[in-house]
């Protein structure tokens, strides 16, 4: 049985949720297959460095998380960037490299995937790594000469990857890994038709409370919605939307959570989803083929993927959080756009497979073995 060893990062729970997508996958098609949350795992320091930094920064201050973010884009900053985050990392990581002794890796973090890139070149392990791009434009943290193979979202992501040198025979657009439940298309969508538009409004999972705002503008729209509100884990966020909810709200079905697991059941009973563009909550819009619009982002990564979005005709960008009530107002009118939107979606959504990525890895592992094996014939080949 081949051996997968899947590094993810707590920064955002995107990556967590491409990594355990991964090893669902992996492991249904008869591999081993380990996660392992990189910085958690090596370094409690740069975990709350990474990880609870991240998080914390973006809630106090989302412009200077992407500032910091433009500027780590910076190939020579990301070198010096990468090789310092390698030194205090490297004796941890290898130990669990060589514990677990995988056939393959796959990373879903830009950072750990330059740590392992450095360490690849630095001759301290020969395993295949696959790199999993889980944004729509590329940061400079994941490319390193000593990657196997990308997988990424589109080819636009493929195309700006191409512009920084990589080869584009290592990048395969098979998508963005997402939960099975997004996967099954056997299940017919529930669709409310008694209302004018069905809209499902998310933050992420750490919520925002820019929410607030949009629902308030959602609520004031004098056409009969649906609105589903997914709070995620930022119970302050559901509190104040309860509160508004203490008043009666006319001309409205409404439905408030806080964190939810069937999100997949959400996006199937919607027409349309308001909410900032992560890189998975993005692949899974796509994937359903439910048109977004974009009212708040967190600068950085996700200002990228909305610019991909709307370049694409998948997603419209509101600049004003109350132009909501007008714009969706709007679409109520003109539900052609809707269908078009939903139409660019499809399309792009028939490249994503993740059966292709562990086709791609099976296939990484092999030429791996076969090298292996033409090595130690060469070296058991007497010499005359």
């Amino acid at each position: 049985m081949s051996k997968v060893l899947i590094f993810t990062a707590s920064t955002g729970g995107g990556h967590n949720i491409a990594a355990n997508s991964l090893k669902e996958h992996f492991e249904s098609c008869g591999y081993e297959a380990v996660k392992v949350d990189a910085f958690k795992e090596t370094n409690q320091l740069l975990d709350k460095v990474m990880s609870k930094g991240y998080e914390n920064i973006v809630k106090i201050s989302p412009k200077t998380y992407g500032r910091m973010y433009k500027v780590a884009n910076n190939k020579t900053i990301t070198h010096y960037a990468g090789a310092l985050i390698t030194d205090i990392m490297d004796k941890n990581l290898l130990s669990i490299i060589r514990e677990q002794k995988p056939d393959l890796i796959l990373a879903t973090h830009p950072i750990v995937t330059n740590v392992l890139g450095t360490l690849k070149e630095e001759g301290e392990f020969d395993i295949p790594i696959i790199s999993i791009v889980t944004d729509y434009m590329i940061h400079n943290a994941y490319i390193h000469k000593c990657i196997n193979a990308y997988v990424v979202g589109s080819e636009y992501t493929k195309e700006t990857m191409m512009e920084r040198g990589v080869d584009p025979s290592i990048i395969f657009t098979y998508g963005i890994p997402v939960r099975k439940a997004f996967l099954d298309h056997k299940k017919e969508a529930v669709k409310d038709y008694t209302v004018d538009l069905s809209v499902l409004l998310m933050a992420g999972s750490m919520g925002t409370l820019q929410m607030e705002k949009a629902f308030i503008s959602l609520v004031k729209s004098k056409y009969y919605l649906k609105i589903m509100v997914v709070c995620g884990n930022n119970t302050r966020v559901k509190g104040r939307i309860d509160r508004i909810m203490e008043e009666p709200v006319e001309n409205k079905k409404i439905e408030v959570y806080g964190f939810v697991e069937n999100i997949s059941e959400l996006m199937d009973r919607a027409d349309l989803i308001i909410t900032k563009p992560g890189g998975l909550t993005t692949t899974e819009s796509i994937i359903k083929n439910i048109p977004m619009i974009i009212p708040y982002f967190i600068p950085g990564q996700e200002e990228e993927n909305a610019d991909f979005l709307i370049e694409t005709g998948m997603a419209l960008k509101v600049d004003k959080i109350k132009d909501l009530t007008e714009v969706v107002g709007y679409l109520v009118k003109n539900k052609d756009i809707l269908d078009s939107m939903a139409k660019n979606m499809s399309e792009l959504s028939r490249e994503q497979s993740i059966d292709s990525i562990i086709t791609l890895g099976t296939r990484l592992i092999s030429e791996k073995s076969a090298t292996q094996a033409s090595d130690k014939q060469l070296n058991e080949t007497p010499a005359y």
